[in-house]
């Protein structure tokens, strides 16, 4: 894996101000993969510097060109899939079919997406006698995790270069590698100097400088709740907008006139993805007690298809974390019936594929997120009693239901306190906003709802 010992300040890769670095490491076999600066407060500074500077011409841009340019970073980006492939793999651990597939062929679309936005937006409006300008927030600070690394980075970045905001950008500190090849495709796309940067480092160093720095008019941070409700604080005493999105317990409804097999094999797919790495993971599988064994026996069967299959979690810390959560089902009594806290190997960070039975509503492992490879099945007795579990915590960011009518589930779904539903099945969709209700965060990601973040309102009255 290739590593630049600088930031990407201002068009270059400009030396860190500091000596301390941070070591990448391969959660499969726990070796140092690459090193990269761990920037320091004056390196946010120059970055932001960098940003404000290029602002105005940037702002000024016409949407047309703001959309050529996204249009070339997508083509770049397509021309260097296998590599970002292989450099997520490399630091995340994920199978490389899963990058293929996923983290790096998603971000490909989202950038298109707004590649195709940016060129169609209404920028301004009639409202009677009045003229509605929609301009740019300003400068970004975006702020990434670690377990979709590029497709964050790109949910962030493109809507932000699509508004005609500039950015800096402080990615986990686990997965900069696949930030840095982002910003050479946005180097080699030719978008101009100071509209995108890159820092790399620490969350409570490079990451609180990003996000308390006054030059900074929006803070885009997903992660968790508890670092989320600290950039809030810090916001809010500066009056500046965030875009929040946090972490959640989603829950995956199976109504009694569904097809069971599928809804069950599905939501146990949906939570072994990524290493159950993932923030809208179903992680609550609810089941109609005249079905709730049967369910229980086929998520069992169909998880342990997965031991084989699934990588590690990213570092030792979060395998840890994991761990801990399986133990405290256990010590809290619900029954285990596939996988458990030990790990299936040897070397590497890995979690065995974990499913739990007889879990109750008010259990640890069914009110806080995990973020590991962890399923609790929930018996209710009625469709009251389904809603009143799946809005029984205090995250609402994804959710499922599935039903032998559509327009049933649909109604069901309705009543969620949650911020996005498949329904049956429902397949990703780029243009649909992402986002939660309650502690799952502020604001939307994606599509026109995302462009939206990145925008202020002006009107003039005539």
């Amino acid at each position: 894996m290739k590593a630049h010992d600088g930031h990407y300040i201002d068009g270059a890769w400009r030396p860190a101000a500091g000596q301390d670095g941070i070591d990448v490491v391969n959660p499969v076999d726990e070796q140092v993969i690459g090193r990269v600066p761990a920037g320091t407060a004056e390196d946010v500074d120059q970055a932001v510097r960098a940003a404000r500077a290029a602002l105005p011409a940037w702002a000024a841009t016409p949407p047309a060109e703001r959309a050529a340019r996204l249009g070339a970073l997508r083509d770049v980006l397509v021309a260097r899939k296998d590599e970002i492939a292989e450099t997520v793999t490399a630091e995340l651990g994920s199978p490389l079919k899963f990058s293929e597939n996923v983290h790096a062929a998603v971000p490909i679309a989202v950038a298109g997406s707004y590649a195709e936005l940016a060129a169609t937006y209404a920028f301004e409006e009639k409202a009677g006698n009045s003229t509605v300008y929609l301009e740019p927030v300003g400068v970004v600070g975006a702020i990434t995790p670690w377990n979709y690394p590029l497709h964050q980075i790109v949910a962030k970045v493109a809507p932000a270069l699509a508004a005609g905001c500039t950015s800096v950008l402080k990615p986990a500190e686990d997965t900069p590698l696949v930030a840095q090849l982002f910003a050479e495709a946005v180097h080699e796309a030719g978008v101009p100097a100071g509209v995108f940067n890159l820092v790399t480092g620490l969350g409570p160093v490079a990451g609180q400088a990003l996000a308390e720095h006054p030059g900074v008019d929006l803070v885009s941070f997903t992660g968790s709740t508890a670092v989320g409700r600290q950039i809030g604080r810090a916001a809010g005493a500066a009056v500046k907008r965030v875009a929040l999105e946090l972490g959640g317990k989603s829950a995956n409804v199976i109504l009694p006139s569904a097809d069971l097999a599928k809804a069950v094999n599905v939501g146990v797919a949906n939570v072994m993805s990524n290493s159950g790495q993932t923030c809208s993971a179903w992680t609550r599988m609810l089941v109609h007690r005249d079905q709730y064994e049967e369910a229980v026996a086929l998520a069992a069967t169909a998880a342990a298809k997965y031991g084989e299959r699934i990588g590690p979690v990213v570092n030792a810390k979060q395998r840890a974390r994991v761990r801990s959560y399986i133990e405290r089902g256990v010590a809290e009594g619900a029954r285990l019936v596939a996988g458990g806290p030990e790990s299936p190997r040897e070397q590497g960070y890995f979690v065995a594929p974990t499913v739990f039975a007889d879990v109750t509503p008010e259990m640890t492992i069914a009110q806080e997120e995990i973020f590991g490879p962890v399923l609790s099945v929930l018996r209710y007795e009625d469709e009251e009693d389904a809603l009143r579990i799946a809005n029984g915590t205090v995250y609402g960011l994804a959710g499922a239901v599935w039903a032998g009518d559509e327009a049933e589930a649909v109604a069901f779904a309705r009543r969620m306190d949650t911020g996005q539903v498949d329904i049956n099945g429902g397949r990703f969709n780029p243009l649909a906003p992402f986002g939660g209700y309650k502690q799952s965060g502020v604001g939307r990601e994606l599509g026109t709802h995302g462009l939206a973040e990145y925008l202020q309102t002006k009107s003039l009255q005539f």
